[in-house]
């Protein structure tokens, strides 16, 4: 009665376990309008972000040099930080790092025309706010935090009108307080430079009194939204802490990263489906359970890889995957062989599925924790597509440590209780004792004869 018992929950276990994946399966590959919404779901595999190599878009690379600041290293950092929030607002799959000591590089997927990144941005040139013509810069466009259209009443409060919000950082206040403050007092005029002083006409800004707050309204006489929105662009343009020149301008097409990634995913089916073959021509069984394991483990970094905002899925990342489901398998293929082991000593199936996993252990988990170190130290200190690999193999890993140490030790405990004698349906070796009692047998025949 009690092992009908074990039998039946672990029956209900299965079935369990293959209605989720089942419904992780349709979740990851099957698109579909939601029923009473105007939404419609996508899919796992749909959602993952993909990078500049597989989806195609823009890449931009510029080269900085000094503006005004003494310390060129800190500009860049500054003007990577400022540029991330400028693109990255408008196009959330947009990467911008460093590349070596003076580059900026920016990679914007899904973007067939650069002139739209530059309009965004502006012509990156420096920002100057000063007391008079050709005066010392009293606030630059490092002190400015966010540049805005607005459309507010009017200084007279008749009518609204189209103007420009700044926002300034703790120290930009100061500096815009006391700038404004000696104008209202001496009744001067507050010159704007947007690229370097002496090489351009300054904009030119009256004020009344001083003006105190982290955010300011400069009004124009702007006659339209995209008025003002152009000398928002302008004023964008000078926030960026270094001086910009373009060096590299190049729109990768769309049609070479969805080539690699169709025979990529063939070439993932063919080689899976040979994985599952060899797991059952060499465990039997057992290597249904590695496969039923291995599918889940898809399924799960699928929705990972679409879950986790740091991903964007590259070719580097992609051989991450691989090398990550690699390791799964050998790491499966560590535990069963352990298994054999165990069992080829003379132990029952029961206790050489549990000597196995225990021998096994420590194996895996060392090797997969240096294999997380190693990524971890790539995605810090490696360029974008180092840190694609980076990130979808540390998934992969963890993923594979789960799927080996817990899946695929459930799947085998309820597997028992229906065969746990067999030996022949496990494709498991002859025991050593059996072995030897046919040859001392064999022996005492011929001896006889």
């Amino acid at each position: 009665m009690a092992r009908s018992k074990v039998k039946r929950n672990s029956v209900l276990n299965f079935v369990a376990v293959t209605i989720l994946t089942i419904i992780g399966i349709v979740l990851s590959v099957c698109s579909f309008d939601i029923p009473y919404t105007p939404y419609t779901y996508n899919g796992f595999a749909n959602s993952i972000s993909l990078g500049l190599d597989l989806a195609g878009g823009v890449s931009i690379v510029y080269e900085c040099s000094e503006s005004g600041q003494q310390d060129l290293d800190k500009a860049i950092e500054a003007t990577v930080t400022r540029l991330t929030d400028v693109i990255a607002g408008e196009y959330n799959e947009a990467t911008i790092t460093r590349q070596g000591s003076t580059k900026i590089r920016i990679e914007v997927p899904s973007v067939s025309d650069s002139e739209e990144i530059f309009n965004l941005i502006g012509e990156p040139t420096p920002l100057y706010m000063t007391l008079r013509e050709g005066g010392d810069a009293l606030l630059t466009g490092e002190d400015i935090e966010d540049v805005e259209v607005a459309y507010q009443k009017s200084s007279e409060g008749s009518s609204y009108e189209y103007g420009v919000n700044l926002k300034f950082n703790s120290e930009g206040s100061k500096k815009f307080a006391d700038i404004t403050g000696q104008a209202a007092d001496g009744d001067q005029k507050i010159y704007v430079y947007i690229g370097e002083i002496g090489e351009v006409d300054p904009l030119t800004l009256t004020c009344e009194e001083k003006i105190v707050g982290d955010s300011t309204f400069i009004s124009g006489n702007f006659e339209s939204y995209e008025d003002a929105e152009a000398y928002a662009l302008k004023l964008m343009s000078g926030t960026f802490s270094c001086k910009l020149t373009l060096l590299e301008n190049t729109v990768i097409s769309a049609t070479l990263g969805a080539d690699a990634l169709k025979y990529c995913l063939i070439g993932g089916f063919v080689g899976l489906f040979l994985i599952f073959v060899l797991m059952w021509w060499r465990y039997g069984d057992f290597g249904h359970l590695v496969s039923f394991s291995l599918i889940i483990y898809i399924v799960l970094m699928l929705f990972f890889l679409q879950a986790i905002p740091a991903v964007q899925l590259t070719l580097p990342g992609l051989a991450g995957i691989v090398l990550s489901i690699g390791m799964a398998i050998d790491g499966a293929i560590i535990i069963l062989e352990k298994v054999r082991e165990e069992y080829r000593s003379g132990k029952k199936i029961p206790m050489s599925v549990k000597a196995g996993f225990k021998s096994a252990f420590w194996p895996i988990f060392d090797s997969n924790i240096t294999t997380i170190i190693t990524a971890i130290v790539l995605y810090i200190l490696g360029t974008a597509s180092i840190q694609g690999f980076a990130i979808t193999l540390l998934i992969g890993i963890l993923l594979s440590m789960f799927m080996n140490l817990v899946i695929l030790r459930f799947f085998m405990k309820w597997y028992l209780p229906f065969n746990s004698v067999k030996a022949k349906k496990l494709h498991l070796p002859k025991q050593e004792r059996l072995v030897k009692e046919t040859e001392v047998a064999t022996e005492g025949g011929q001896a006889n004869d």
